[in-house]
C-alpha cells in the first residue's frame, strides 16, 4: 500500500487530483447522506455538510502529505504557517480587502449611483458576524485553492500555467449550482478569475505564505457582508445594473470587474518586485 502511495506522487497532476477528490468523497458521503435524509432545514443541512466536508478535507490533507509526499507538515508547506509574520500579513490583507470595498462603494456614492442609508440592523452585530464569515471563507477557500490545488499544479506545470489553471478552476467551481442560478450569476465569472489571479500573486509576493491571501479574501467578504446584510446602500438607478452589479452583486457589474482588475494588476506588480 505504501509503495502504491509513493508511486502516486509521480503520477500526473490530474490523476493525483482525481485520487484525492475520490478519497475525500469516499470519506464524506457516508456521513453526509444521513444529514441530508434526517434534517429538514436546508440552511442547517448545508452548513453541517460543508463543515463536515472541510474537516475531512484537512484530515485527508495531513494523510496525503505524510503518505504521498513524506511531508508530515504539509499544511506548513502549503503556506498555513502559524507565525507572527503570517499573522501580520493576514491583518494587512484584511485591511486591504476592507479598504478596497469602501473605495469601490465610496466612488459609486460620489458619482451619485447609490445613496448611503442607516443600517437596518445592529451594525456592531453585523460587523462581528461579517468578520467571522469573511475569515472562515478566506481560510477555507485559500487553503483549498492557493494551498492544496496550487501546490499540486506547480509540481507539474510552469508557474504561469499553474496560475491560470488555479484561477479559472477557482472561478468555475463557484458555479456548481442549478442551471438557472448559473445563468443568473455568470457575469461574475471574469471578476472571480481576476480574484483567483490576485490571490496567487499575493501568495507569491509573500514567499508562499497564505496569511495575505486569507486576509485579503476575508476582508473583501467582510466588507461586502457589512454593506449588504447591514442594508447600508440603495442604488439610485442612474446607471444600468450591469454597471453597478446585476442582482446588487458588485462582482456582476463593470465596476466590480474594473475594481478587481486594478487590484490584480497591483498585486502582480508586487509579486514581480518581490525578491526570489
Amino acid at each position: 500500500m505504501k509503495n502504491r502511495l509513493d508511486t502516486l506522487a509521480q503520477r500526473p497532476a490530474p490523476i493525483r487530483l482525481g485520487y484525492f477528490i475520490f478519497a475525500l468523497l469516499l470519506l464524506w458521503l457516508p456521513l453526509a447522506a444521513p444529514i441530508y435524509l434526517l434534517i429538514g432545514d436546508t440552511n442547517l443541512e448545508s452548513i453541517l455538510t460543508i463543515v463536515l466536508l472541510y474537516i475531512e478535507f484537512i484530515f485527508l490533507l495531513k494523510l496525503w502529505g505524510k503518505n504521498v509526499y513524506q511531508q508530515p507538515q504539509i499544511l506548513w508547506h502549503y503556506g498555513l504557517q502559524f507565525t507572527q509574520r503570517n499573522g501580520i500579513e493576514m491583518l494587512c490583507g484584511l485591511a486591504i480587502g476592507l479598504i478596497n470595498i469602501v473605495i469601490l462603494f465610496g466612488i459609486q456614492g460620489l458619482l451619485g449611483w447609490l445613496i448611503w442609508q442607516r443600517p437596518t440592523v445592529l451594525l456592531l452585530k453585523i460587523i462581528l458576524e461579517g468578520f467571522f464569515v469573511g475569515l472562515g471563507v478566506g481560510f477555507a477557500e485559500e487553503l483549498l485553492f492557493r494551498g492544496w490545488l496550487l501546490h499540486e499544479l506547480e509540481r507539474d506545470y510552469n508557474p504561469s500555467f499553474a496560475l491560470w489553471i488555479d484561477a479559472v478552476t477557482f472561478a468555475a467551481l463557484h458555479f456548481i449550482k442549478p442551471l438557472e442560478a448559473i445563468m443568473q450569476t455568470l457575469p461574475q465569472f471574469p471578476a472571480l478569475v481576476l480574484l483567483g489571479l490576485t490571490q496567487v500573486w499575493g501568495k507569491r509576493w509573500r514567499k508562499g505564505r497564505l496569511g495575505l491571501p486569507i486576509g485579503l479574501h476575508g476582508g473583501l467578504v467582510w466588507g461586502y457582508y457589512i454593506i449588504n446584510v447591514g442594508g447600508l446602500i440603495q442604488y439610485t438607478g442612474q446607471v444600468p445594473n450591469w454597471v453597478t452589479g446585476v442582482n446588487n452583486n458588485p462582482l456582476q457589474g463593470v465596476m466590480g470587474v474594473v475594481f478587481m482588475f486594478v487590484l490584480a494588476l497591483w498585486m502582480r506588480k508586487q509579486s514581480l518586485k518581490a525578491p526570489s
